[in-house]
């Protein structure tokens, strides 16, 4: 099947008075249509340079970038505003960039419909329905200030899904909420990503993304390091409400990403528990491929020598590998 989001060595390169700040260096990444998925990182790791671009906010320096069979890369900067309006909704973090302070929360999510050029009745239709999604019907005539910022985020989904599109981004939704109202958000996220049949990412720093979401990819120095992929029954007991299938706790697997150069990030804390300094020595075993830390005195090479972690990660069965050994390209 097609994914619906292709990147591949994909680099945005900033340029700031004299110097130029690399904020992607060859990123990949895959997302299939329907997808929830989640995009974590450190503060200048890249994540927001990457949602700018796949909503077309921004062009990348190089590589490939492909969003429903249209290269961002080349498409006109007509052809941009026309994916904006029609394909891409956006959530922001900060209310002032969602919604209008002094219109109604029905006027809020009907204002791009008007813009749009909707007709009356279907404009009317859709802004009900909208605001009975996301639980807000009742509250149609409040002004934001009459909201609490729960509400607030609410009524901004709604105004992201008032065109109708077919890719959600949300950068930092839940930042300026309690956990308990962003676990809150999260949910109906989830739950307009499978209503609305949308592929919906979310950048975030919340570390409880992956009870929400079907992946979580990490993104460190402009690259994709790590994916988290919750288990597929868990995931499917709770999509289904089945209290008691749900119940456990979800099982997790975490894989590291090799890019299509054969590139792949390793932890810190990893490589410092391993004492893995500039260089590796890499063996192919029966259960995979062992990675071995080089030592020597100028710590640039020398003999090899294997760590107490590297001969415990030779005798683990198959089945029980640690997550750094199951190697996966994304």
């Amino acid at each position: 099947m097609e994914a619906f989001i292709q990147c591949e060595n994909l680099v945005k390169i900033y340029k700031v008075a004299e110097l130029e700040v690399v904020a992607l260096q060859g990123l990949d990444l895959t997302v299939q249509r329907g997808e929830l998925l989640g995009i974590v990182g450190t503060s200048g790791s890249g994540k927001s340079t990457l949602l700018n671009i796949l909503g077309g906010l921004d062009r990348p320096s190089a590589g490939h970038v492909v969003v429903n069979g249209r290269n961002l890369l080349k498409a006109p900067d007509a052809e941009l505003d026309t994916y904006r309006r029609r394909e891409v909704g956006f959530v922001w973090q900060q209310t002032a960039r969602n919604l209008i302070p002094y219109l109604s929360a029905q006027e809020n999510v009907a204002l791009p419909m008007t813009i749009a050029g909707m007709g009356w009745k279907e404009k009317r239709a859709w802004t009900k329905e909208l605001l009975e999604a996301v639980g807000l019907w009742e509250h149609r005539q409040h002004k934001l200030a009459q909201l609490s910022g729960g509400q607030q985020q609410r009524i901004a989904i709604a105004v992201a899904l008032a065109n109708k599109p077919k890719l959600l981004l949300g950068d930092e939704p839940t930042g300026e909420l309690d956990s308990t109202t962003a676990q809150e958000i999260l949910a109906l996220l989830r739950e307009m990503n499978g209503r609305y049949n949308l592929t919906t990412l979310i950048v975030t720093h919340d570390p409880q993304i992956a009870r929400a979401v079907d992946r979580v990819v990490t993104i460190r120095d402009g690259r994709t390091s790590s994916e988290t992929i919750k288990r597929v029954a868990d995931v499917e007991a709770a999509l289904a409400g089945n209290v008691e299938a749900a119940a456990p706790t979800p099982v997790y697997e975490e894989y590291v990403v090799v890019d299509n150069a054969g590139r792949l990030q390793i932890p810190p804390d990893l490589r410092e528990a391993s004492g893995i300094g500039d260089r590796v020595t890499l063996e192919a075993t029966e259960e995979g491929v062992l990675i071995k830390p080089v030592v020597s005195e100028n710590g640039r090479g020398g003999e090899t020598a294997v760590s107490p972690q590297a001969e415990q990660l030779s005798t683990e069965p198959n089945n029980k590998s640690p997550w750094w050994q199951r190697w996966r390209r994304g």
